[in-house]
């Protein structure tokens, strides 16, 4: 850790022979993801027409010679771990036709035979399922063709085709409820016995002979991380990075900074005897990531990697390593200088860099690296260089710091170290300038993580998961002290040996944003509709009815929105979607964050109103850095529409919509030490309730009345928990749901508001470990399980059950109807998934049904190899770890 974190890359052997640089070959990475392939697609190259330069890990400038042959690479010992990870194309096999026109061949003509009357009922029904089915495949005509007999004619006798068509039409209605209630039940799961594929969305043609196309694999996902510091990712990002790299997404890490530090690599016993090297240190650092990395790739931290400078679209130069065991695990060292102190003023830095103290940011060469050309960037140059990057690997998921942690209400200290979070606000930037002007790219989703704040908050892991995040820390610190990297600069941070832990964040991991599970909701045709934050803007995918098609993403006008949207059904039956938005100006303090909203035009119409602002509690930046939680809403018997968050002074804010429609002011309610979002849901009275979590246990408010203001805040006595709470009106009051810390195991409580609040039946619910926001609708229950699947529990007292989904964010449910209850998604590729259950006892989830097309280039290259060694160019193995303080 110390004052600095970092991590990875990719390399194309074709494009090193042609001599091209970024955007005109790929990147090293490019065998595992296809990262960087502009040029193919003929648009202007993004990077200058540099030679890359393709330097394998030879050791230390003095070792370079040292070899008459090529080193031998290291075959890893161990297979990559899969944590509690089942085989994805086993599991989620794709639709067979999703083209919206997709026909099957016909059967050959045979002689008609004579047909007996159907029953209008059955035919109903039939036709209700036929429909049903072409929703589920994009193919009426289809469904329309199947439902005609060999002779192509409908069903029944001729003569009365006319009347029991206005039957059928007339049935179809009434019975299209039950049908789409019935598969509740007919596609149900007998446990996980359906979750080896989702079923084809078309039956074959047997008559025709058609064969049944295989299913297309599902798509992973393309995972790029940005961090300041090398262990950044190993502390704050962890376990959702192993997981990610044990399902065998492609996977990226990016390094802002060197971590260089105060140049010492030492324990607290030597560091008075240890000389200062900051470029050593900074080498160490990379050293104890390559080896972290390796490790949780292959079982062998010794894994070799090839490692390769690669020119910047900022102008600059980059190390891109490649583990050439698993090429699709990359790290990518910009090498930038570190601010040295968490909290202090110090113009040579991002935050510098940020607010016009400097400039241009100098860079800060590791020893050993390939990179030897020194170079400083400008803030644009910072922006371009992440786009460039961006660019090139394509991500569908991005992993960033939190921009926004807040300061200590006490001191007005920062809770995180300022290169965490300005080193966030330049991904923001740069995934702002990569959604509006590249087009040619798949969606992606932004998941951000929070920092040192999670030392003061109750430990979110299981003592299997943290002892799995400890031991790759131990890694990374070097703790064998054996030299596995060949070089003397070190294998390993050992400034974090003596506590590799840090300040307990090997216990924990927090979601800085996205945590709500009010992203899916249900209107009164029970259509579906579900929002979540694709490209920095509102994406938007609806199901009309209970049998109609999917349609989305379709991205709501309106940029910068943070991750993480609530929605709320409105008295009229119209629904308003509430998230928060940060925007950019011209100078450093213009840097802003607002709670906005649309709502719908009409109930069930797909046109919504333009965003309109909330603005914020907070006064300026400057002061809390922005730090407002995610709103929290909901609506009271009286009709009335209120929005929560928790500000920057640790506090509960509100506004609440008047008679007229305008909006009150944001009115101070209370509470200290709260942390994350609120929740907040109505009783059976139509009182309103607000919980938020705070170090130790949980508070509450609640309205006398409906319609009246909230009261104070009140202890519930609750034990501690983890941040992320649920809230659900139901049986008289409402329901919470969260988690044990130290455990995962999910807990729930009934809060009631008579008399003032009251809480009963405690209940530990178990569930898979795992962390983050758990969802509830009717019987269902579901999160994030340890191995970063989807777990679910589909009745009181059963089992629960694991997903092959991984997934961003928070999973979120809804009551469809009064007798189904349906779940989604948003996969690690950016594709909604769904699924539902009857609301009936012994009920299971039905297959998982992915939404729209998948979320990938339309064409790309064929994956490369990576150099092989020869003594020529020998590919050194580079492995072994390196670090420096978060």
């Amino acid at each position: 850790m110390s004052d600095s974190w970092q991590g990875p890359g990719a390399w194309d052997p074709q494009g090193a022979s042609t001599g091209s640089g970024w955007g005109q070959q790929a990147w090293p990475s490019e065998q595992g993801q296809q990262p960087y392939r502009a040029a193919q697609q003929g648009r202007q190259q993004p990077y200058p027409a540099q030679d890359a330069q393709q330097q394998p890990y030879q050791g230390h400038p003095q070792e370079q010679h040292a070899h008459a042959h090529p080193p031998q690479q290291h075959v890893y010992a161990h297979p990559p771990q899969q944590v509690h990870q089942a085989d994805p194309q086993a599991e989620l096999a794709e639709p067979q036709a999703t083209a919206e026109h997709a026909e099957v061949p016909e059967a050959p003509e045979a002689p008609a035979a004579p047909a007996a009357p159907a029953a209008p009922e059955a035919e109903a029904v039939a036709a209700a399922e036929v429909e049903a089915e072409a929703e589920t495949s994009g193919s009426r005509r289809q469904a329309r063709r199947r439902a005609r007999g060999k002779d192509g004619a409908r069903s029944g006798a001729r003569g009365g085709a006319r009347p029991r068509r206005r039957r059928r039409a007339g049935l179809v209605k009434v019975v299209a409820f039950c049908v789409v209630t019935a598969l509740g039940g007919l596609l149900l799961l007998r446990g996980n016995e359906l979750l080896d594929r989702l079923g084809p969305s078309t039956a074959p043609d047997k008559a025709a002979g058609t064969p049944t196309p295989a299913p297309e694999p599902p798509d992973p996902g393309r995972v790029l991380q940005v961090i300041a510091h090398p262990d950044d990712d190993l502390y704050f990002m962890n376990p959702d990075l192993r997981y990610s790299i044990s399902a065998g997404s492609p996977v990226t890490s990016v390094y802002l900074t060197s971590g260089e530090a105060d140049g010492i690599n030492a324990g607290s016993a030597k560091a008075a005897t240890t000389k200062p090297d900051k470029p050593a240190y900074a080498e160490a650092r990379q050293n104890g990531i390559r080896a972290a990395y390796a490790k949780m790739a292959t079982g062998d931290r010794g894994s070799p990697w090839t490692r390769t400078v690669v020119p910047t679209k900022g102008g600059g130069h980059a190390e891109v390593d490649v583990l050439v065991a698993k090429p699709q695990v990359n790290l990518v060292w910009l090498q930038l200088r570190e601010a040295g102190t968490v909290y202090d003023n110090a113009p040579n830095s991002l935050h510098g860099l940020w607010d016009g103290k400097v400039p241009r940011l100098d860079s800060m060469l590791a020893s050993g690296t390939p990179v030897t050309q020194k170079f400083s960037y400008s803030k644009d140059q910072v922006v371009q260089t992440l786009v460039g990057i961006l660019e090139q690997y394509r991500p569908t998921t991005v992993r960033s710091q939190d921009p926004t942690p807040g300061r200590y209400p006490d001191t007005k200290r920062y809770t995180d170290h300022q290169d965490h979070f300005y080193g966030a606000r330049f991904v923001q930037l740069a995934t702002a300038a990569y959604a509006k002007d590249v087009t040619d790219r798949p969606h992606f989703a932004v998941q951000n993580y929070a920092g040192y704040i999670n030392g003061s908050l109750p430990s979110a892991l299981d003592p299997d998961e943290a002892k799995e995040k400890l031991d790759i820390l131990g890694t990374y610190a070097w703790l064998d002290r054996q030299n596995h990297c060949n070089s003397p600069a070190g294998c390993g941070d050992l400034k974090i040996s003596d506590q590799p832990g840090g300040n307990r964040w090997s216990d924990s991991i927090n979601y800085a944003r996205g945590t709500s599970t009010d992203w899916l909701t249900s209107d009164a045709q029970q259509g579906l509709w579900a929002f979540k934050v694709l490209d920095g803007q509102v994406a938007v995918w609806h199901r009309a009815g209970p049998a109609g098609r999917w349609k989305g993403p379709d991205l709501l006008p309106g940029t910068g929105m943070d991750p993480g949207v609530s929605t709320v059904t409105l008295k009229d039956g119209r629904i308003a979607v509430f998230g928060t938005r940060t925007s950019f100006g011209v100078k450093p303090t213009d840097y802003k964050r607002e709670v906005v909203h649309v709502v719908q035009k009409q109930p069930g119409a797909e046109e919504f109103t333009e965003w309109q602002s909330l603005g914020t509690p907070e006064t300026a930046d400057e002061n809390w850095t922005s730090d407002i939680s995610a709103p929290a809403v909901s609506v009271d018997g009286t009709g009335q529409l209120a929005a929560y968050v928790r500000d920057g002074a640790a506090g509960l804010r509100g506004r609440v919509q008047q008679a007229d429609g305008s909006w009150g002011p944001w009115e101070k309610y209370g509470g200290t030490d709260l942390h994350g979002s609120p929740a907040t849901a109505t009783d059976g009275a139509g009182r309103r309730m607000v919980f938020a979590a705070t170090s130790k246990s949980v508070v509450g408010w609640t309205q006398p009345t409906p319609g009246a203001p909230l009261g104070q805040v009140t202890a519930t006595g609750l034990p501690d928990t983890t941040l992320p709470l649920t809230a659900d009106g139901r049986e008289g009051g409402v329901r919470l749901w969260f988690r044990k810390p130290g455990s995962g195991n999910v807990r729930t409580a009934l809060i009631t508001g008579e008399g003032g609040l009251k809480v009963s039946q405690m209940t530990d619910l178990g569930g898979l470990q795992g962390f983050g926001s758990v969802t509830a609708s009717g019987h269902v229950l579901a999160g994030r399980t340890a191995g970063g699947q989807l777990g679910s529990e589909a009745g009181s007292g059963r089992p629960w059950e694991r997903s092959p989904l991984m997934f961003v964010g928070a999973p979120s449910s809804t009551m469809t109807g009064k007798s189904l209850v349906s779940l989604a998604v948003v996969g690690l590729d950016a594709r909604l998934y769904v699924t539902s259950s009857a609301d009936v006892p012994n009920a299971h989830l039905s297959p998982w049904q992915p939404v729209g097309p998948r979320n990938a280039p339309p064409s790309r290259p064929s994956p490369v190899s990576p150099p092989p060694a020869s003594p020529a160019s020998p590919a050194s193995p580079a492995s072994g770890p390196g670090s420096a303080a978060p």
